[in-house]
């Protein structure tokens, strides 16, 4: 027993922490998508903005690649005090046992589909300073990432599942937010049969990206209502009665919601690439609607 406890131990330190699970797998890998897939005339725009990086005041959290603005939001937080005001921006929240509503939950544009529309308009604004426009190359890089993992956009009271303790398989007492973040994000993205990073056909464009930051907050609502939660809590209906606090996810569960983080991840590359096209060929956009 004691090696098997200690066998436990060293799997759970092996798989990445809370503040860093998406950063450094998911979210670069979406970024390295977006690099693959974006024209050659994008890619040294990209290069040429990043030589401002040194106006960004951050050498903490470097800003040199595509890759680097990927996790650069994440990076930043950790000076709350400079910084801190930016935390609700990575995430839009709406309760899964309600009608949907793509106006609710924020306040003053103070969320992650609103966000990203700014950073957006920022970054092919080219009358702005280019550290200006790197900062927003960052945030719109990594909120596009942030909005496509389900419990960014989907919950029942549990703050996106984080304060549902969950085992994953024979790990125990992560949280449910935490397991699709990390461990499952990774696994997701690990298979070298069929990697996800590559240059994608006209055709798997077509089928993967499009619509808009308010359509991508709604899939991944749908996707924590119809299978996140029916499948961590072994339910057809979550929305009958309360939940409990504590779960487990099966080695079937896992296997199942493979295919859906992996895909979230590809979705979230591909548009990544749109974003960047569009706002490097494009000057300022007019005004989104105030919310």
């Amino acid at each position: 027993m004691k090696h098997f406890l200690a066998a436990l131990c060293a799997l759970a330190l092996m798989l990445p922490a809370p503040a860093q699970a998406w950063g450094f797998y998911a979210h670069r890998k979406t970024a390295e998508i977006a690099e693959a897939n974006v024209s050659p005339e994008v890619r040294a725009k990209i290069e040429r903005l990043m030589r401002a990086e040194k106006l960004i005041g951050t050498p903490e959290c470097p800003l040199a690649t595509i890759e680097d603005a990927s996790v650069w939001p994440d990076c930043i937080r950790r000076s709350f005090w400079r910084w801190g005001y930016t935390a609700a921006w990575h995430y839009r929240t709406a309760p899964i046992c309600e009608a949907f509503n793509p106006r609710a939950n924020c306040s003053g544009g103070n969320c992650v589909t609103a966000q990203i529309e700014r950073a957006h308009r920022v970054l092919a604004d080219e009358s702005l300073p280019d550290n200006v426009r790197l900062e927003a190359l960052a945030f719109m890089v990594h909120f596009a990432g942030d909005v496509h993992m389900p419990l960014h956009s989907g919950d029942k009271d549990d703050r996106g599942g984080n304060d549902r303790e969950t085992d994953y398989g024979i790990v125990p007492s992560l949280n449910l937010h935490w397991i699709w973040d990390g461990p499952l994000a990774e696994r997701a993205i690990s298979d070298p049969a069929d990697p996800v990073v590559r240059r994608y056909s006209p055709a798997e464009r077509g089928a993967l990206a499009g619509g808009s930051p308010a359509d991508w907050g709604r899939e991944s609502w749908e996707i924590s209502r119809s299978f996140v939660y029916p499948t961590a809590f072994d339910t057809d209906d979550v929305c009958d009665g309360d939940l409990p606090m504590k779960t487990a996810l099966t080695q079937e569960d896992i296997v199942r919601g493979v295919p859906i983080a992996k895909q979230r991840v590809q979705q979230a590359g591909l548009r990544i690439a749109e974003l960047l096209e569009s706002a490097f060929a494009s000057g300022p956009l007019p005004e989104p609607e105030r919310r």
